[in-house]
């Protein structure tokens, strides 16, 4: 599958793979000490929800779309859950901001952002985004988000994040991405990974959970969403109706938060989503 981020914006993965990144940077601001975020598959920064992309999908309308409402905006919400839209309702009706502009926002001065994109055209706009926050640390640049990712670890903060979010371009991409996990794990072990991935078989999503494992995770929290299948349009291919991530030295508190986060959105997405948190590797 191709999963180019600009024809999938928004949708129902993006919403729990950006609440994830949301509520882990509230725990590791936390602590005054800086800490680092590594993107390695940056995207474009921002996605025009009204461009010819995101227009042909329309799977914004299906994920933020029903999150961005009066009656969700005024309740009283999970912290990540409040941060997140606060952070998508800034970015305006029209744009929804992609993991580096979240991450960005989320920053404070002490901390620092490397975002790394391989297609140049996609780089070139990224770079673009992020250059209107002067006032931030912050690194783009193009390259193999896979190659570039050892040579930057540890960061100089020994402690941060490393978001990895392929757009499975590729058939290979599940076993690059744990072989990228497997090396960077021996060269900052404490970090904090979140691995985000499409469920279109279980047996392949179960795989490549193993695979983590394998490479070395000791403490893992996987945590899948599924929407139900959505109706077929004639002519259409099939939609993607199952994410999930797997996060690596999790913060402690993030599962629970994810779960009252997932109880309040899921409903909201589909009357058939189900969702589930649970330990793959150690405990909390």
């Amino acid at each position: 599958m191709n999963y180019r981020h600009a024809f999938h914006a928004g949708n129902f993965a993006d919403v729990m793979k950006h609440l994830a990144l949301v509520a882990i940077l509230l725990h590791l601001r936390k602590k005054d000490a800086p800490f680092a975020v590594i993107d390695t598959h940056a995207g474009r920064g921002l996605y025009d929800l009204s461009g010819e992309q995101a227009a042909r999908t329309g799977e914004a309308a299906g994920g933020i779309g029903r999150l961005m409402v009066p009656a969700v905006m005024q309740s009283a919400l999970p912290e990540a859950l409040h941060r997140y839209l606060a952070i998508v309702e800034g970015a305006s009706a029209r744009f929804y901001p992609g993991s580096p502009i979240i991450a960005t926002m989320m920053l404070r001065p002490q901390d620092r952002l490397v975002a790394i994109e391989k297609h140049a055209d996609e780089a070139a706009a990224l770079k673009s985004s992020l250059a209107a926050f002067r006032n931030k640390a912050l690194h783009s640049e193009t390259a193999d988000g896979y190659v570039r990712l050892t040579a930057l670890l540890p960061p100089r903060e020994r402690r941060g994040l490393v978001l990895i979010d392929p757009p499975f371009e590729d058939a290979d991409e599940f076993a690059a991405q744990a072989r990228a996990v497997a090396a960077a794990l021996k060269k900052f072990a404490t970090g904090i990974y979140l691995l985000w991935f499409p469920v279109k078989s279980a047996a392949e999503a179960n795989e490549f959970a193993g695979e983590v494992l394998t490479a070395g995770a000791k403490k893992a929290l996987r945590i899948d969403l599924d929407i139900g299948a959505a109706e077929r349009v004639a002519g259409e291919k099939e939609r993607l109706s199952g994410s999930g991530l797997i996060v690596i030295n999790p913060p402690y508190g993030f599962a629970d938060d994810m779960r009252a986060a997932l109880q309040y959105v899921a409903p909201l997405l589909s009357d058939k989503a189900r969702f589930e948190v649970r330990w793959i590797a150690g405990e909390e």
